[in-house]
């Protein structure tokens, strides 16, 4: 019985880190993810995407510096100065069709980053937060002149 007990621990701490937001600042994948989306087409590139509606909640973070905690998803190989991060593990993000647009953000850094990143390693940057809802060919959310303050 106390083996089960101590089971039954175990595996609920680890599912409650699933999530990389920490409950003490303020939690902006869940303000992503009021985030509506509509399907349109691009005449562009003649297919359907699906475009972000933000509502006023989501638009007053807009312009201002803005701290993100998630989990890192490798888009090169080499240290760059663009990260990815999503709201769940790779596992489960919005690239392996298991979350949608609101749960992946795109982080320009002021400096390239030269130590290598692993997937799924937790991030905390802070950026000036910039939204998207016209190009198809970049991210939603978008954190520029960012840096990373913590790595776990």
């Amino acid at each position: 019985m106390r083996l089960k007990f101590i089971l039954f621990c175990i595996i609920s701490v680890s599912c409650s880190s699933l999530s990389a937001q920490s409950s003490n600042e303020s939690n902006l994948w869940a303000v992503f993810g009021k985030t509506r989306f509509v399907e349109k087409l691009n005449r562009e590139y003649a297919l359907y995407y699906l475009y972000p509606v933000f509502n006023d909640e989501i638009r007053q973070w807009e312009g201002r510096e803005v701290e993100l905690t998630g989990f890192y998803i490798p888009l090169d190989l080499s240290p760059s100065s663009v990260l990815i991060l999503s709201k769940f593990p790779m596992a489960e993000c919005f690239f392996c069709g298991q979350s949608g647009p609101e749960s992946i953000a795109v982080v320009y850094l002021k400096e390239r980053y030269t130590r290598k990143l692993k997937t799924d390693q937790v991030v905390t940057v802070r950026g000036v937060l910039q939204l998207n809802d016209s190009d198809v060919n970049e991210l939603n959310f978008i954190l520029k002149q960012a840096r990373i303050v913590k790595l776990d």
